[in-house]
């Protein structure tokens, strides 16, 4: 044998030699030697029946073992204190447990510990970290029963008859929110009366924990406030939420715990309840830190869950039973925690049933399902709640919505919405409307771009009250589509736009203090207007008109076969306008009445060019024509006995060009025609015209009426003039005047046959002889077969009465000139005159009755009886003639 391989045999015999003599040792020291050496340079005391150390694999067999901290006030090193049955480890870091005082082992197994850990006071991190003297890359526990308590002696965590394996355990009392007690990378566990109390607020049960091939179930978890509500508000006032937790089964598989990151998938949980109690309390907004944790969980289910939030009151504020979840992948982390949705998913189901909302708004769902792509809502139940505080509030009901979603994303924390369509069915009820408050400046919020294609809505009942106005659609059905809402260029607000939209409506009713507005049908769309049947019909009688209105107005009764509009117009964008090129109104019925009995409205009336320019957005109507119309309008006064009336039958009106001159490069013209039949008795023919761009209100208009009996009109001037014509005829009345907002002036041409009146007393019977007789001789009953046009002039317009108002008084001024005379304030002074005349002469007859009255019944002689009374009857003897007296 060579010498050198015999040399090196000797040696690792010898080397053998001495690991067994010092493995020996090694085994004799520990057994006498170790738990006094433990004891003294450790924190900690151990006993054990049998110890087995090899000192060339570092592996350790241990039974019968006791373990206690040497000093269990001292908080700054992890106290333990129990027995364990069998303690199995290998690789043993010898070294590091006799230099470093640190115990660290590839694996550990431990046979029915029965152990009470008191972790370690949290770290100052200013100071410093502390070293966790227990390494442990594995761990396994059989049967164990093990409580861990935070250094206040506070149960922290505890189990029984724990199974478990774990590779890379660590645990640490981290006072950081991003960082989990106790993490490990693989895991088998099996327990039962599970118990961890995060902090002072809550605790966690769980009845039993089991793992099978990966799989883990847990029986009867449960979130349990550790204080009552009350209490919770007491001793927590800045606390917005209190929450309870209560789920009877729930699976998951490949648990991972990781410092700062909990990851599991195929989490199933059942018949979970969930209740969070609202304290009131305004949560105060602190600044966001960015946070480091971490949750990634694949395909959860959530079956047949209850949730319930409750008002600070204790009443419910939301309750939902029958929840159903499916999400196939939920992350949250650094990057989802800063947008507005802090979590991300890949694809979610949802469902529920009797979902109830109370607030100052009832909601009521009786079902509820929802994908990120759709969503679909049964049995909608809208009703006001017990405080609505002036708030839009809707009591209104929906057998069925759907939706479809092409796209919903945040960008930057902005929304991006894309949806294509939104069907609501069956809606019926009352919206009311809330009160309207001043705008506060407001900016786009998180919208960036919202565009919904199309939204329906079926077969609906809506009634819109605002201010107990009722606007009440019946059979409402309509379509909406391109529908965009965005940010305004300077951010101020959002603009909103619609592409096209259709809306049909029947027996629509809107009503006001004084009218009921009614359509028989409504058809509306961008380009096309149809109104069947509309009617506006008074609520009150004229009396009561008359007293509820504080000055004078119009009372309306009005009626149109149909009205139908053509053209185009935009009424929702930013950008509004009517561009309409045909309006027409078929047999129209009007009744206009105004009452002179309340007070006159000291507001300036407006010309209607200026009416038409104060309107805010462009607007053109081509042409407008009403047709085949009647136009009564009845005027009453103190004086007169019933109203006044102006009867247009066979009314036909044609205006072109009615605008607001706020459209560049369109003519502003306005031009009116005007043809009816005047007093159901002679045709009736007027042109007017105006500019409305022009500044100063400029206006023309003329007409001509013939035929005229002048009888005609008796309905109008009889009941307040009390003045009726008996006799003539106008043959021709012509009329051309212009004027602005101060007055008119024009010219004026009448001619008449035969024409004589008749002055009546306040009863509108009797007929005033002397007064009829003076009237008559003044007014020119003949006005020649070709009479000269009158000039009418200095037309002073009231600012406080309408254009109508103005165009009587030229009117009247030329009916002045040419029946009574060019001076007609001469004329009218001369009859003036001659009424006081007849007044002095009545008062002087009442006199004499006065005196033979009183004289009666003296002993005056019987001669001078007679003679009086012979004067008096030769006063007022009938003129054979005439009759009168």
């Amino acid at each position: 044998m060579n010498k050198w391989v015999k040399r090196l045999l000797i040696s690792f015999g010898i080397l053998a030699g001495l690991l067994l003599v010092a493995n020996f040792g090694l085994n004799f020291w520990l057994k006498t030697q170790l738990p006094e050496y433990i004891k003294k340079n450790t924190d900690y005391k151990v006993s054990y029946k049998n110890l087995d150390v090899d000192l060339s694999t570092g592996n350790i067999l241990a039974t019968g073992i006791s373990v206690n901290s040497k000093n269990p006030q001292n908080t700054n090193v992890i106290g333990l204190q129990g027995t364990i049955d069998t303690l199995k480890v290998n690789r043993f870091g010898i070294y590091d447990a006799i230099f470093n005082k640190t115990i660290s082992s590839s694996d550990l197994l431990l046979a029915k510990p029965n152990l009470n850990v008191i972790l370690a006071k949290p770290v100052d991190q200013k100071k410093g970290k502390k070293r966790n003297p227990f390494l442990f890359e594995n761990i396994r526990i059989n049967d164990g029963k093990i409580a861990i308590f935070k250094h206040t002696k506070q149960k922290f965590l505890s189990v029984e008859q724990l199974d478990l394996m774990v590779e890379n355990l660590q645990m640490t009392e981290e006072s950081v929110e991003d960082k989990l007690p106790i993490v490990f990378d693989r895991y088998s566990i099996k327990g039962q009366n599970f118990f961890f109390r995060p902090d002072n607020i809550y605790a966690i049960t769980i009845h039993t924990i089991n793992t099978t091939d990966g799989q883990m179930a847990v029986e009867s978890f449960k979130l349990i406030p550790l204080l009552s509500f009350t209490q919770f508000k007491k001793f927590y006032p800045q606390k917005t939420q209190l929450f309870e937790v209560t789920i009877p089964t729930m699976e998951f598989k490949d648990v991972v715990l990781q410092k700062n990151k909990v990851s599991l998938a195929d989490a199933y949980f059942q018949s979970p309840i969930f209740t969070v109690y609202n304290t009131g309390v305004k949560k105060i907004k602190k600044e966001k830190r960015n946070s480091d944790f971490e949750v990634n969980l694949e395909n959860i289910k959530l079956k047949n869950a209850v949730a319930q939030i409750n008002k600070p009151d204790g009443n419910k504020l939301l309750s939902a039973g029958n929840l159903n979840l499916n999400i196939s992948q939920l992350v949250f982390n650094k990057e989802t925690s800063e947008q507005v949705i802090p979590v991300a998913y890949k694809d979610f189901t949802f469902s529920g049933k009797d979902i109830v909302y109370a607030d100052h708004q009832n909601i009521a769902i009786g079902s509820i399902a929802l994908k990120p792509t759709n969503g679909e809502i049964r049995d909608l139940s809208l009703t006001p709640g017990s405080q609505p505080n002036g708030k839009m509030t809707m009591d209104l009901k929906s057998n069925h919505i759907a939706f479809n979603i092409n796209k919903l994303e945040f960008i930057y924390k902005k929304l991006n919405l894309d949806v294509k369509d939104v069907l609501v069915e069956n809606a019926n009820g009352t919206i009311k409307a809330g009160e309207i408050k001043p705008k506060k400046n407001t900016n786009s919020g998180i919208i960036q771009s919202v565009m919904v294609r199309k939204v329906s809505l079926k077969n609906s009942n809506l009634t819109y009250d605002k201010g107990k106005e009722p606007l009440a659609f019946h059979d409402l059905n309509a379509t909406v589509n391109g529908i965009e809402i965005s940010p305004k260029a300077n951010n101020e607000g959002l603009s909103f736009t619609v592409k096209d939209y259709f809306l049909t409506t029947r027996n629509l009713a809107y009503k006001t203090q004084f009218y009921n507005i009614s359509l028989g049908l409504l058809k509306l769309n961008k380009n096309k207007i149809q109104i069947n049947n509309f009617a506006m019909k008074p609520l009150v009688s004229r009396n009561q008109f008359i007293k509820m209105i504080p000055v004078e107005r119009d009372l309306y009764d009005l009626k149109a076969g149909q009205v139908t509009a053509e053209g185009d117009w935009e009424l929702f964008s930013q950008h509004k306008y009517i561009n309409a090129s045909h309006v027409e109104i078929q047999s129209a019925d009007a009744n206009i009445f105004r009452s002179k009995i309340p007070k006159d409205d000291p507001k300036i009336k407006a010309l209607y060019s200026k009416m038409l320019r104060s309107i805010k957005i462009p607007m053109n109507v081509n042409t407008l024509d009403l047709k085949n119309s009647v136009l009564v309008y009845e005027e009453d006064t103190p004086e007169s006995m019933g109203p006044g009336k102006l009867t247009f039958s066979n009314f036909n009106m044609n205006v072109k060009n009615l605008n607001s001159a706020k459209a560049k490069g369109r003519p502003t013209k306005v031009d009116i025609k005007i043809n009816c039949s005047f007093m159901n008795l002679s045709p009736l023919a007027v042109n007017w015209g105006f500019d409305v761009a022009d500044q100063y209100d400029n206006f023309t208009i003329s007409g001509k009426t013939s035929n005229l009996p002048a009888n005609g009109i008796n309905p109008f001037i009889r009941p307040y003039l009390h003045v009726t014509a008996t006799a003539g005829t106008i043959q021709e009345m012509l009329f051309n005047f212009k004027g602005n907002p101060a007055g008119l002036h024009g010219t004026f041409n009448l001619k008449h046959k035969d024409l004589k009146i008749a002055v009546l007393n306040k009863n509108n019977h009797e007929k005033k002889g002397f007064l009829t007789a003076v009237a008559n001789v003044f007014l020119k009953s003949n006005s020649g077969n070709y009479p000269e046009s009158v000039t009418v002039e200095n037309v002073e317009r009231d600012p406080t009465k309408s254009f109508f108002n103005l165009f009587w008084k030229g009117i009247e001024q030329g009916l002045k000139k040419t029946l009574i005379g060019k001076n007609v304030e001469k004329t009218e002074k001369t009859v003036k005159s001659a009424v006081s005349s007849v007044k002095d002469m009545k008062e002087s007859v009442k006199d004499i009755k006065e005196e033979i009255k009183h004289k009666k019944n003296t002993s005056q002689p019987q001669e001078e009886k007679k003679e009086k009374k012979g004067f008096l009857n030769g006063i007022f003897k009938k003129k054979d003639n005439s009759g009168e007296k």
